[in-house]
C-alpha cells in the first residue's frame, strides 16, 4: 500500500466548470435559458461561454485576474459564471443595490481588471468610477450589457463603454481552449458580502470548495434531471448559492428574471411550470401575503429553498397549505451555500401543522458536503450541551469553507481559527435529537439585566399576530436595564383597523416572558433591507440607539 500515490489521473483539479461541458452534451438540444422572448439551449450556452472566455483573454485577462459584473439575474449573468473561470480569471458580482461610493471601494479593493455592467446601472457605475482615488490609475475596461427588454440609453451616457457583452460573444472562438485551473485551490469567485453587517468583507472560494457546494446543493435538495428553476435568488448573492452552477449539473432550465413581486412570480410559475426556487424568508412571506396565492392556486408543487433568518411557523404552515414545499436551510456568503440543512423525517408528516412548521423552521443537520457542525463557547471552544436551550457559537468545518478574506489576513484568522473550525458569529443551540438552530447573530443577543434574550424568539411571537407582515426585534440602550428589546413592525395592508404601539407590546406581554417584552415598538411603512431581502438590523440598531434609553423614552 505504501507505493500507492496520488497521480495525474487521479489528481485533476475539481472544478464545477466541466457541468457545463457535459450538459451540452447530454441535454444539447434542451433549453438552458429562457428570458422574457430569448431561450438558448445547452449546446448554446456552451458556445457562447467559450466564445465570452476567448474574447476575455483577447482582451489582456490573465489567469488570477478579477472580472466584476454589476447586473441583475439576466442570461448574461448566468454565462458569465463560466465564462469568466473559463479565461483563467476569478468572478466578482456586485450587489445591485449598493452605492456609487460603496461600489468605487470594492473595485479598488478587488483591482478589478474588467467590469460587465447591465444598460441600467450605467449612471451608477460611471459615478463609481469618478469617486477612484486621484492616484489610482488601474481602472477596469467597461463592457455593457444590452437587453432588448429595456430602452436605449443615450449615446452621452455610454461614452465609455468601448464593448458591449454581445459584440464581446460574437467576436470569441468557439473552439477556444478554455483555462483549466492549475490547481483546485485556484481562486474563482470573490464575494462581498453585504447582508446584515455594515463593513462588506472579500469572501474568496476556490474552484474545489464550489465543485463541493454545487455538487452538496444537487444531492441536499434532491434535484431531479431537468428542474425549472425560478431565478427569483440574485444570483449575486453567494453566486444563487452555487445554484449557477448546480443547474448545469443537472441540465436545469434557468428561468431568469429582471426584477420580480408575488403576482409576477406566481405568472412565471404557471407559464414555465416551474418547479423550484430560492430565497430568503421575506420573499416567502411576500408570496403567501399576496391575493395571487388565493386567486391562483399552483397546480404542481412547487419546491421553495429558503435560507437565512428562520422562516416565521406562521409562514410556514400558511406557504405549505398554498402548495409549497418548503426547505430550511443555513449557510453563509463564507460557505458558498447551505451546508446545514433541516432534513426531514417521514415520522414528523403525522404531526400537527403547528409542530411541522416548528420543526422546520429549525435548520437541521450538516448537509452530506459538510465535515462538521457544532455549537461551542466562544471563548473556551468547548461544545454546549444538546439541550436546546444552552447558547453557543455555530461553527463549521469542510472543503466548501472559504479560502479566507481577500487582503485581511486579520479577520481571516479571526474567523479560521487554530482548533480547525470556522466560527460564524451566529449565536444557536442543538437540540437533544441532534438537530441545529440558530437564536441569533452574535451581535443580535441582546443582554438585558444580566439576561441573554434572542431577538429571534420575540420576533417569532410578533408574526403569530395576524397584523403583522415584518418584524425585527433589536437592542435599545437602558439606564436600568443596560438594554432591552425595541421592535420594529410594519404591518399587512388591507387591514381594516391597525393595532397601536401599545397594542402590540400587550400582544407580547401576554406571550412572552416580562424580560423579553419590547419595551418600545415603532411602527414603520416598511423595514430597511438588503437586496436579498434581509432585514437590515445594523440600521435599526442605529435609530433604536438614537432614541436613546428605552425607560427614558416611556416617560
Amino acid at each position: 500500500m505504501d507505493q500507492l500515490k496520488p497521480r495525474p489521473a487521479n489528481s485533476t483539479p475539481l472544478t464545477p466548470l466541466g457541468f457545463l461541458e457535459r450538459a451540452a452534451t447530454v441535454y444539447g438540444d434542451c433549453p438552458s435559458i429562457v428570458y422574457n422572448t430569448t431561450t438558448y439551449t445547452w449546446s448554446q450556452t456552451h458556445r457562447r461561454c467559450l466564445q465570452l472566455a476567448s474574447s476575455l483573454v483577447s482582451h489582456g485577462i490573465k489567469r488570477g485576474h478579477v472580472v466584476s459584473v454589476l447586473a441583475p439575474n439576466v442570461p448574461a449573468m448566468y454565462e458569465l459564471h463560466f465564462a469568466v473561470p473559463m479565461a483563467g480569471a476569478i468572478l466578482n458580482t456586485i450587489n445591485t443595490r449598493l452605492d456609487a461610493r460603496t461600489i468605487s471601494v470594492l473595485l479598488v479593493h478587488s483591482e478589478s481588471k474588467l467590469m460587465f455592467v447591465d444598460i441600467l446601472s450605467l449612471p451608477l457605475i460611471l459615478e463609481a468610477v469618478c469617486l477612484f482615488p486621484p492616484n489610482y490609475t488601474e481602472h477596469p475596461l467597461l463592457v455593457i450589457i444590452t437587453d432588448d427588454e429595456v430602452p436605449s440609453t443615450p449615446s452621452s451616457v455610454t461614452v465609455d463603454f468601448r464593448e458591449t457583452y454581445e459584440g464581446m460573444v460574437e467576436k470569441g472562438d468557439p473552439r477556444f481552449d478554455w483555462v483549466w485551473p492549475a490547481s483546485e485551490w485556484d481562486p474563482i469567485v470573490l464575494n462581498y458580502t453585504s447582508g446584515t453587517t455594515s463593513s462588506p468583507k472579500g469572501v474568496v472560494h476556490c474552484h474545489r470548495g464550489i465543485f463541493i457546494a454545487a455538487t452538496n446543493s444537487v444531492l441536499d435538495w434532491s434535484l431531479p434531471n431537468q428542474p425549472v428553476f425560478l431565478w427569483t435568488l440574485p444570483m449575486f448573492h453567494g453566486n444563487g448559492w452555487t445554484y449557477t452552477w448546480a443547474m448545469a449539473a443537472v441540465g436545469g432550465i434557468n428561468i431568469c428574471v429582471r426584477k420580480f413581486d408575488a403576482p409576477m412570480i406566481y405568472g412565471l410559475i404557471q407559464r414555465h411550470g416551474a418547479t423550484h426556487i430560492c430565497g430568503a424568508p421575506v420573499v416567502l412571506n411576500m408570496l403567501t401575503n399576496s391575493p395571487n396565492s388565493e386567486e391562483t392556486p399552483l397546480k404542481n408543487p412547487v419546491h421553495f429553498l429558503t435560507a437565512g433568518s428562520p422562516p416565521p411557523a406562521v409562514v410556514l404552515s400558511k406557504a405549505e397549505s398554498l402548495g409549497f414545499v418548503v426547505s430550511h436551510g443555513y449557510g453563509l456568503t463564507e460557505t458558498a451555500g447551505v451546508v446545514v440543512s433541516c432534513a426531514w423525517k417521514p415520522g414528523w408528516n403525522r404531526l400537527p401543522a403547528t409542530e411541522r412548521a416548528r420543526l422546520k423552521g429549525r435548520q437541521g443537520v450538516k448537509t452530506v458536503g459538510l465535515t462538521q457542525v457544532d455549537v461551542v463557547d466562544p471563548k473556551t471552544g468547548v461544545s454546549v450541551k444538546r439541550d436546546g436551550s444552552s447558547l453557543g457559537e455555530i461553527v463549521l468545518a469542510g472543503g466548501s469553507v472559504m479560502l479566507g478574506y481577500l487582503k485581511d489576513p486579520v479577520g481571516t484568522s479571526r474567523s479560521m481559527r487554530d482548533d480547525g473550525w470556522f466560527y460564524t458569529g451566529d449565536v444557536g443551540v442543538i437540540h437533544t435529537d441532534g438537530y441545529l438552530e440558530i437564536k441569533d447573530r452574535s451581535k443580535d443577543v441582546i443582554i438585558s439585566g444580566g439576561e441573554n434574550l434572542s431577538s429571534v424568539e420575540v420576533e417569532a411571537m410578533l408574526y403569530t399576530n395576524p397584523a403583522v407582515d415584518e418584524a425585527a426585534v433589536v437592542a435599545q440602550p437602558d439606564e436600568f436595564w443596560g438594554e432591552t428589546p425595541c421592535a420594529f413592525v410594519s404591518l399587512k395592508n388591507g387591514l381594516s383597523r391597525k393595532p397601536t404601539e401599545k397594542e402590540i407590546m400587550e400582544f407580547c406581554r401576554d406571550r412572552l416572558p416580562h424580560y423579553m417584552v419590547p419595551k418600545t415598538v415603532v411602527l414603520k411603512d416598511e423595514l430597511p433591507k438588503t437586496s436579498t431581502g434581509k432585514i437590515q438590523k445594523f440600521v435599526l440598531r442605529e435609530i433604536a440607539k438614537a432614541m436613546g434609553s428605552s425607560r427614558a423614552s416611556r416617560l
